[in-house]
């Protein structure tokens, strides 16, 4: 029998027209948590102390062990945006994924003082670095600046917060180098700019995962019209699979929760790596826009001491 039949939905529950289903069941928890019926509390109290045995219990079983019925579990449920028990158990378990390492992190963590955080950001950086460096295969790093040099626009993109980041650093980077370089996270506009670019244009795709669907889909659109598509990212993944030059690195990350993304230390690695030898290929263009972008911020500010040169 379906747990959502009508005899676990008396007349009392509110209709389920209308209904949209929580998103994060386990924070809905704890912000109803105190608030509910007293037999509606007795359910929640158990669910929070045995939330990964829930997903293989029965709502007859679930009703049985904290001692009410079935549709008091059913207005429970609802109670938490779910249209009943089977929906419940659903969100919980995609919430559970992802969640576990969180929920049980402050138990496992302990402080670190500002040196050790220090010294262990700097430790993962060197590591990713070394993982990195023994992986990248230096004939894509080199079809990539071919591709570079020869672009009318370039456009970087990245969906999420690291991806995004190393994005919108790489345009920053490109155009003191004298390219109409452009960054987008947004995935909407990324589909639209994709299909402005043409075989003359370079798509830049940066993802950690290699499976975000507006990465992928915008680098089928922008090589269906002929633009030549680059990507930093996973082996094997539906990104690396679509686009005309991959540059494939598997960076491991640290279980600490607390600790940045390891993998964008690598994407900013290679970014770099990239910027300084399409620089070195053309360096009078390049020397020529630094000196002009070093003038016009010498004439802004009226500094002329030592500063960064390349930046």
């Amino acid at each position: 029998m379906s747990d959502d039949t009508p005899e676990l939905q008396p007349a009392d529950l509110p209709p389920k027209k209308g209904r949209k289903g929580v998103v994060d069941v386990i924070s809905a928890l704890h912000l109803h948590d105190g608030s509910l019926a007293a037999q509606e509390q007795k359910v929640a109290d158990y669910v929070k102390q045995n939330l990964e045995d829930i997903s293989a219990i029965t709502i007859g079983d679930l009703a049985e062990r904290c001692g009410v019925s079935k549709p008091t579990v059913v207005r429970f449920c609802r109670s938490l945006g779910c249209d009943g028990f089977r929906e419940f158990k659903l969100r919980l378990v995609q919430n559970l994924a992802v969640s576990m390492q969180y929920l049980s992190a402050g138990a496992e963590q302990s402080a670190l003082g500002s040196s050790a955080a220090l010294n262990q950001v700097l430790g993962a950086l060197l590591a990713t670095t070394n993982a990195m460096r023994q992986q990248v295969d230096t004939q894509a790093l080199n079809a990539a600046k071919n591709a570079l040099l020869i672009t009318r626009h370039l456009l970087f993109a990245g969906i999420g917060g690291g991806s995004s980041m190393v994005a919108h650093d790489a345009a920053n980077r490109f155009f003191r180098l004298g390219f109409p370089s452009f960054a987008t996270s947004d995935s909407y506009l990324l589909q639209m700019r994709a299909a402005t670019l043409t075989r003359d244009d370079v798509l830049f795709l940066i993802s950690a995962s290699g499976e975000a669907d507006a990465i992928v889909g915008a680098a089928e659109i922008a090589r269906g019209y002929g633009a030549t598509t680059i990507c930093i990212t996973k082996p094997d993944t539906r990104l690396a699979a679509v686009t005309n030059i991959q540059i494939a690195v598997d960076i491991p990350e640290d279980s600490d929760i607390y600790k940045p993304t390891a993998s964008r230390y690598a994407h900013l690695t290679l970014i770099d790596a990239l910027a300084m030898s399409v620089a070195q290929e053309m360096s009078a263009e390049t020397l020529e826009n630094l000196r002009r972008i070093r003038a016009s911020l010498t004439a802004y500010h009226g500094r002329t001491g030592p500063q960064p040169l390349g930046d």
